[in-house]
């Protein structure tokens, strides 16, 4: 099995990829700079690709010819919810680099990815989140950070309708409120609990609608 994840140098990433490496699959992990937590790991599964998924294509490593899962979870979070997403401070580059990376990014990825998909009839897995809902927002803020999660589950619904014709899933899942460097190390769960409860419903992908929203839980999300 070939799993190929962005962002997976710390983490959910790295997390992800320490699950299907255990499962004995081909992992091609990608990061932007940072490669240590990856090469520590040691084992001649893992492929390290360094890919800042705002370009087009890696900057160095080899990619697979087929791919059985795309697992696009590098994000970013942008300016803190009190340093620059409220109203009267959020600006239009902040707004547009966040939805670079956690929109554009997803999406250019696979279409770098989508021949070794089709070839493998894969499945591409878009991390988003629920703060991407427009039906769960009861608190307003985090404009850009809500926005470019939103734009990214509209996106995988796309993908997932024009790609089913192909053998292609897609699907868009919501990690939790996790522990991790972009919360500050605050949150209800940990990486493993996420990526333990996601993986399961990864397993079980075609059981939802063609570009379903779901959470870590197995819940489907409104969106």
């Amino acid at each position: 099995m070939n799993i190929l994840i962005t962002g997976a140098n710390r983490g959910i990433g790295l997390t992800f990829a320490k699950h299907y490496l255990t499962q004995g699959a081909d992992v091609w992990a990608c990061y932007r700079n940072d490669n240590q937590s990856l090469v520590a790991l040691k084992t001649d599964k893992l492929h390290l690709v360094q890919w800042d998924v705002t370009e087009p294509s890696p900057r160095q490593g080899e990619l697979p010819k087929t791919l059985d899962f795309l697992i696009n979870n590098a994000g970013i979070y942008g300016p803190q919810k009190q340093a620059g997403q409220r109203l009267e401070e959020i600006s239009a580059k902040a707004m547009l680099e966040v939805f670079e990376v956690n929109c554009v990014g997803p999406l250019q990825v696979t279409q770098a990815l989508l021949p070794a998909l089709v070839a493998a009839k894969g499945s591409i897995v878009n991390i988003s989140s629920k703060m991407g809902s427009s039906d769960d927002n009861s608190s307003g803020s985090c404009y850009a950070y809500r926005a470019a999660k939103a734009a990214l589950i509209i996106t995988s619904k796309s993908l997932a309708i024009d790609l089913a014709a192909k053998g292609v899933a897609v699907i868009t899942l919501h990690p939790g409120w996790v522990k991790t460097d972009m919360t500050n190390h605050h949150g209800e769960i940990t990486t493993q609990v996420s990526v333990d409860g996601m993986s399961e419903v990864i397993r079980h992908i075609k059981q939802y609608p063609i570009g379903a929203f779901v959470a870590y839980d197995g819940e489907v999300i409104p969106y």
